[in-house]
């Protein structure tokens, strides 16, 4: 089964919001949020600070507009998986295995970049992450009805949530043995055997 190599966003005009958001995204990355200013990131977009002020009204609007087009992106992604699954009993948690095993770097490095800003957000105020709270909501809803006997797709859910986090802060990286030991374990749990 084929996985997307991106995550979707939407087309990629040059158009100023998204050069807007762009930058803001790229200056979080390096800076925190404590580094972006409205200033800081119209000059990175090439756009004047007026011109920011037409599509963000405060630091607060251009942070939630990045969270949210973040958020959107990874719920896309999610989405994308779980179409390519076969229906079925345990779908959305062998989405979940797939989202989290079968992606190329490149979308592993973008799921990375992406919770370092809302990592980085959630310091400045945890209200800014209510967007991708939202789409955890939306997954874990999903997964309740997923017909697994209970408990069994959120201890894969936390798992995987898991072995995210542990990439993301640098923690430990399984091997390829350990990822496939990994994963055929939590198969089991959707009734799967690998």
């Amino acid at each position: 089964m084929a996985m997307p190599d991106t995550i979707p966003h939407a087309p990629a005009p040059a158009d100023a919001r998204t050069r807007i958001l762009d930058s803001a995204e790229r200056i979080v990355q390096v800076k925190g949020v404590a580094g972006l200013t409205l200033d800081a990131a119209a000059r990175e977009a090439g756009v004047s600070k007026g011109g920011l002020l037409y599509h963000f009204a405060s630091k607060q609007a251009l942070l939630i507009g990045l969270l949210t087009r973040l958020s959107a992106s990874i719920e896309a992604h999610f989405e994308a998986v779980l179409a390519l699954q076969p229906p079925g009993r345990g779908r959305v948690t062998r989405a979940m295995l797939a989202w989290t095993f079968d992606h190329p770097d490149s979308v592993c490095e973008q799921h990375e970049r992406a919770a370092g800003v809302f990592l980085a957000s959630f310091h400045q105020d945890p209200v800014l992450l209510d967007p991708i709270r939202e789409v955890f909501a939306r997954i874990r809803a999903k997964l309740r009805e997923d017909g697994l006997p209970p408990g069994h797709a959120m201890a894969v859910m936390a798992a995987c949530d898991g072995l995210f986090m542990s990439r993301v802060f640098e923690m430990y990286r399984l091997s390829d043995e350990e990822q496939r030991a990994l994963r055929a374990a939590l198969a089991t749990l959707i009734g799967d055997l690998a």
